[in-house]
């Protein structure tokens, strides 16, 4: 039997060289990691760069670290290794799940993974932070410098003079190089003090005290007493406390939810702008940052830098005076944007069809003369706030009834508490206004109005329901002019500010609106996933802070007046011969809701094959109706984006605009077949409704005309069908000739079939016979074979005996030979002495004879035992 062959497999072929022979990049091309590990032991900082040859982000990838080997190869060790040969050691220790990888050491710590983008600036920015994780701050210049930065800030002071490692100084070290472990992104920076007059700028007297550096809210020292002083525990510390006013996104290219989990927190404002890590300076993300600190300032700036108000004039925005000398005198007049705990209750007015509201900014008041502590923010109660909108309910009715452009405040006394006492300040807004919000010099003040006090038997009959929502459409007063100050406090529409680099990541930006021909690649859109809208700003203003402002102002207000962006299918081009007409989100107000026209609207998309077999249909239906007064359109809806109120949730969807009342739109019932009858009837019973209004005689006889019109379209239509219709009996006469010849071909192929099946039997049937024959012949012949066999073998036997009996004649022959000859020797010897010698030659002869025969015998039994063998 014959066995199952084996698999045959070839082998990987060896590999070759990554990187150039010239390149400054050590390539161990065989996966000799045990050969890295020797390497690294001798270099203070190592990357280590894991690639497959055949990954085309490795080969991509390559040229970017080649570029930075150029750059650091005299501080950095670069050693590339090959990961995916089997027989490397590399490949059988270590077990990626992508491609490529890089690890970076710093001596024996590591390995550090680097995850962000794989371009060279990029990667060399994050070595740098490798090589040193700690910024040592030696002047109060460079103290300035760090605390001003928008990344948060941990801040360690140690000693240098008792020795050269103070104690803790290496933990701190570890935990700067944990953190960057932790967080690719190295958000968090890490200095060191070592100037002890430095260190009392920020009130630090200890050698070994960690500061913990934030803008907005209270800056933090490290509990010793309460954590353990390890490297870990600082760096945990430092990422729990940190203060992310604003924070960069990098998206790596495959299937992620960083976008979606980013955008579930809430409305994001997204901005992109061109952005080089090794640049020193960064003017426009300085101004962003400025935007992003007076945005979530939410105590106005009153404690937000309480440890560095004495460091002196900067022009850095966190180093601005925290309490300006307009707040620093409490007088009789306040301004309500000084207090944190103020909620905006917006009161609707009495008649439904009216537009406008009363809108008011309630504010807790402290006692007067109590000065807020410098340090310690006051915290905003959620008890105080409910206890003041139940004093402000209650007298609603004195805000309610006023109507004034202008914005009057009352003051009244708390029915809780007798040491504090509300402001409210009011006015009438409407839908639109945007210039009321713009208006940056308006400034709240509290009128001299007498306090009143109220009970809990004031008159309460007037209860309207209520609106209320943190939002920031009453300016605020700010001593720098900034109106947004606080913002993030004071609206139910927070932002989370993103930065996105536009040189990776500007195709993001196109999807979300930007231009793709814009040659200055900076964008900003808001996006807000639970409303599922997202808004645009205008590409051709500059990204600017004051653009930024107005932007952040104009979505945070309740009447928000920004334009919801919609997608646009830019591949739409018109052309006029189109019976059916392609509508896009641009074109879509000036198509179907301003045209004069009766439109049928068919929402499709292009992977809704039902929606294609449609088409033949509608172009039917764009021919049969009078183009003067109907429109056929459809719109795809992948590539465009609707107002939520005409979008719908299955394709295909067929809706009628009537002429006149848009707003009345109809869709074609779902339970009916889309055909021409069907859509006509549909069509003419809903062109058709009666207006409310009596029509005249001239109205009689426009549709008098109207419907003679339709009456000629439609019997010239008919026609058209006519002719058509003979056509198609015509063409089905001719088809129904070829269908006859047609059987009667297959007819007689049925014929040569069934004959060609018998021919195919009997030829089968004779073949079974051959086949039989040819088995017993072939049987016959293998025993003739056999015998054959056997009489060969017994024919070369009979051979070698023939061969034995000759070579046993032939000497015996020659043994008869010499004996004769013995014989006539003898003979003649015996004539010589026949007397004297006869005794002895008779003895002689007797024993020659005797010897003579004994060789015959034993010749003769060596002859019969060759034989025998």
């Amino acid at each position: 039997s014959c066995s199952r062959a084996k698999d045959v497999t070839m082998p990987a072929k060896l590999p070759v060289n990554f990187f150039s022979t010239r390149s400054p990049v050590i390539d161990l091309f065989r996966g000799q990691l045990d050969y890295a590990d020797h390497l690294r032991q001798d270099s203070e900082i190592v990357l280590y760069f894991f690639y497959a040859p055949w990954c085309g982000q490795s080969i991509a990838a390559r040229e970017e670290v080649e570029h930075v080997a150029s750059r650091l190869s005299d501080q950095v060790l670069f050693v590339a290794v090959n990961c995916w040969w089997n027989q490397g050691k590399c490949r059988k220790q270590k077990h990626f799940f992508y491609f490529p990888v890089i690890h970076l050491y710093h001596r024996s710590f590591g390995p550090i993974e680097y995850k962000g983008p794989m371009s060279a600036v990029y990667i060399e920015k994050f070595v740098r932070r490798v090589m040193t994780p700690l910024l040592y701050i030696s002047s109060r210049s460079k103290l300035l410098d760090f605390l001003s930065n928008y990344e948060p800030g941990v801040l360690g002071y140690f000693e240098f003079n008792a020795s050269p490692q103070p104690p803790g100084y290496l933990t701190f070290f570890t935990a700067a190089l944990h953190s960057l472990k932790k967080d690719y992104l190295g958000t968090i920076r890490f200095g060191v003090i070592t100037d002890k007059r430095v260190a009392e700028e920020i009130s630090l007297v200890r050698s070994g005290t960690v500061y913990l550096h934030r803008h907005v809210n209270t800056s933090l020292i490290y509990p010793n007493d309460i954590m353990n002083y390890t490297a870990e525990n600082i760096c945990k510390w430092a990422l729990e406390n940190r203060e992310m006013l604003i924070r960069w996104l990098r998206p790596h290219g495959g299937k992620s939810l960083l976008l979606n989990n980013e955008l579930k927190k809430g409305p994001a404002l997204l901005i992109f702008i061109p952005y080089n890590p090794l640049a020193e300076i960064h003017p426009l993300l300085d101004e962003i940052t400025k935007v992003a600190l007076e945005y979530h300032n939410c105590n106005k700036s009153q404690a937000a830098e309480p440890d560095l108000q004495h460091l002196g004039d900067t022009d850095s925005p966190a180093f601005d005076s925290s309490v300006p000398d307009a707040h620093m005198k409490l007088s009789e007049t306040f301004s309500i944007t000084k207090y944190p705990c103020c909620n905006t209750v917006v009161l609707p007015q009495w008649h439904s069809i009216s537009r406008t509201h009363n809108v008011c900014e309630l504010c807790i008041n402290q006692t007067l003369g109590v000065k807020p502590n410098k340090v310690h923010v006051p915290h905003c109660n959620f008890l105080e706030i409910e206890a003041a909108l139940d004093s402000f309910y209650l007298q609603e009715h004195t805000f309610f009834q006023v109507i004034s452009n202008t914005i009057e405040c009352s003051n009244f006394l708390s029915f809780y508490s007798p040491f504090s006492y509300y402001t409210a300040c009011c006015r009438t807004v409407n839908r639109h206004f945007l210039t009321f919000i713009s208006s940056e010099k308006t400034v709240f003040q509290t009128p001299e109005v007498a306090f009143s006090s109220h009970g809990k038997k004031d008159n309460t009959q007037h209860s309207i329901p209520h609106i209320e929502d943190r939002n920031c459409f009453i300016p605020d007063l700010h001593i720098s002019g900034t109106n947004i100050t606080g913002l993030s406090c004071r609206t139910n529409k927070t932002l989370n500010l993103y930065l996105l680099d536009s040189n990776l990541f500007w195709i993001y930006a196109e999807r979300l609106g930007a231009s793709r021909s814009t040659y200055l690649k900076e964008f900003a859109a808001i996006v807000d996933l639970k409303e599922e809208v997202h808004y645009v700003l205008d590409q051709n203003q500059s990204l600017v802070g004051s653009t930024l402002e107005n932007f952040i102002k104009n979505f945070s207000i309740l009447y928000s007046p920004l334009k919801r962006h919609l997608v646009d299918d830019p591949s739409v081009h018109f052309q006029e011969q189109h019976v059916i007409t392609e509508v896009t989100t641009n074109t879509f107000h000036d198509t179907v809701l301003l045209s004069e026209k009766n439109i049928l609207l068919l929402y499709y998309a292009q992977w809704c094959g039902f929606c294609a077999s449609l088409n033949h249909i509608f172009i039917q239906l764009a021919r049969l109706l009078p183009p003067d007064n109907f429109t056929v359109a459809r719109i795809d809806t992948t590539r465009n984006d609707l107002p939520w109120e005409l979008m719908t949730d299955r394709l295909p969807t067929i809706l009628f605009f009537p002429h006149q009342r848009k707003e009345q739109s109809v869709k074609f019932p779902e339970h009916f077949s889309v055909n021409l009858p069907n859509l006509l009837k549909f069509i003419l019973h809903h062109s058709s409704l009666s207006s409310s209004e009596p029509c005249t005689k001239e109205c009689l006889h426009k549709e008098t005309v109207l419907q003679q019109g339709h009456i000629s379209h439609l019997e010239r239509e008919i026609q058209k069908l006519r002719s058509e219709i003979s056509a198609l009996h015509q063409a089905h006469d001719q088809l129904e000739a070829q269908l006859s010849e047609a059987r009667k071909q297959e007819h007689r192929l049925q014929q040569q079939k069934h004959t060609l099946e018998k021919q195919h039997k009997t030829l089968q049937l004779h073949s079974e016979q051959l086949q039989a024959t040819y088995d017993q012949k072939n049987q016959e012949l293998l025993e003739m074979a056999e015998k054959l066999q056997e009489l060969a073998d017994a024919s070369e036997n009979l051979l070698k005996e023939n061969t034995l009996l000759r070579i046993l004649v032939a000497s015996r022959e020659g043994k008869l030979q010499s004996k004769n000859e013995i014989k006539e020797s003898l003979q003649s010897e015996q004539t010589l002495s026949e007397d004297s010698d006869v005794s002895v030659s008779t003895a002689t002869a007797t024993s020659d004879e005797k010897r003579i025969d004994n060789v015959d015998t034993i010749e003769t039994e060596h002859s019969s035992g060759n034989r025998t063998e």
